[in-house]
């Protein structure tokens, strides 16, 4: 299958968040050759099922890895056809099961993208179904503003506001009183300049920095500049030797999740141009499989679909930065 030239087509334009990092990606990953887009399209294509569902480590479909297929198919630009098909079916028949909160996001994520993409729409013939949603998600709001775990969960987590902010942006419905979050947002901040996931942590880490940005990116993005200078020195000193970014300060080698989450952070705050990026991409290269894929880090064996996405969605961020950088 040949994949498109120019990159993956812009997701919906009524999410601005979405829309820019999509593009941001897909622009960068048009400067790749074919041929290695194509390896990675590959890739993820065989970790298809056969009720049309993406697999993780294991050979059974999760919503969870099958959202994360289908943004690295469409941020590289691959065409649409029979097997994207196949994706909307397994959408569907999961639509009408009992699910889980993640794979409850995970299922409009994959199935507003799939959309997007596509023109397929999973949710057609359930209108009833995004309220459904909603009235789910809404159990899971705590009395400081932020979003818990589960109904069972009393804290607050940065993550999963996050997550809630994006399916709320994704459903197009207005979020209910966001300012709440917006300040619990704020209160996740600690001294070292990165924000915490759970109120009682002290340490900062890289991966709930990166969602209190985008929270603020989509709810309040006028709060962005108070933080800016804060999230850039914490985010720069989780750097590794290797190039990439570790998790948080105790712990010593990087991973594609953090380095991307860290990565794309710096981007939304303007500070990219402040990180060593060949170092970060020496570090993408070197998890880079030559079969498609990316392991998740340089103690991993196995490439799989949610680490494979950060590496591809890294080459996106660091080979657009760098044909700017030249052409500039």
């Amino acid at each position: 299958m040949d994949i498109q030239q120019e990159g993956a087509r812009a997701i919906i334009p009524s999410l601005p968040y979405l829309v820019e990092l999509t593009q941001r990606l897909a622009l960068g990953l048009g400067h790749l050759s074919t041929k290695e887009r194509q390896v990675h399209c590959d890739y993820f294509w065989a970790q298809q099922q056969t009720d049309g569902g993406f697999c993780g480590r294991t050979t059974a479909s999760d919503l969870y890895y099958t959202s994360f297929a289908l943004r690295g198919l469409v941020i590289l630009g691959d065409e649409y056809s029979e097997r994207a098909q196949h994706a909307a079916v397994y959408l569907r028949d999961r639509s009408q099961s009992q699910a889980s909160v993640i794979d409850l996001i995970s299922l409009v994520f994959a199935s507003r993208l799939l959309e997007s993409w596509t023109g397929l729409s999973v949710f057609e013939d359930n209108s009833r179904w995004p309220g459904q949603v909603v009235a789910n998600l809404e159990q899971l709001r705590r009395a400081d503003g932020g979003y818990a775990k589960s109904k069972e969960g009393h804290a607050s987590s940065t993550y999963q506001t996050f997550l809630i902010s994006l399916t709320y942006q994704l459903l197009e419905i207005p979020q209910p009183d966001f300012q709440r979050a917006v300040e619990f947002v704020l209160s996740q901040q600690r001294d070292d300049g990165g924000f915490v996931e759970i109120g009682v942590m002290r340490r900062s880490g890289t991966n709930p920095t990166a969602a209190a940005v985008g929270v603020l990116k989509i709810l309040d993005p006028l709060r962005i500049e108070q933080i800016r200078l804060s999230v850039t020195h914490y985010l720069l000193g989780n750097q590794t030797d290797e190039g990439g970014l570790r998790a948080n300060t105790q712990i010593p080698i990087a991973d594609l999740l953090s380095t991307y989450t860290g990565l794309q952070t710096l981007h939304d705050i303007g500070s990219a141009d402040q990180i060593d990026t060949a170092d970060v991409l020496s570090y993408v290269q070197s998890l880079q499989q030559p079969e498609g894929g990316f392991f998740a880090a340089n103690w991993d064996a196995i490439a799989d679909v949610e680490y494979s996405f950060y590496g591809v969605a890294l080459l996106g961020l660091l080979i657009g930065k760098r044909t700017n950088e030249k052409t500039g």
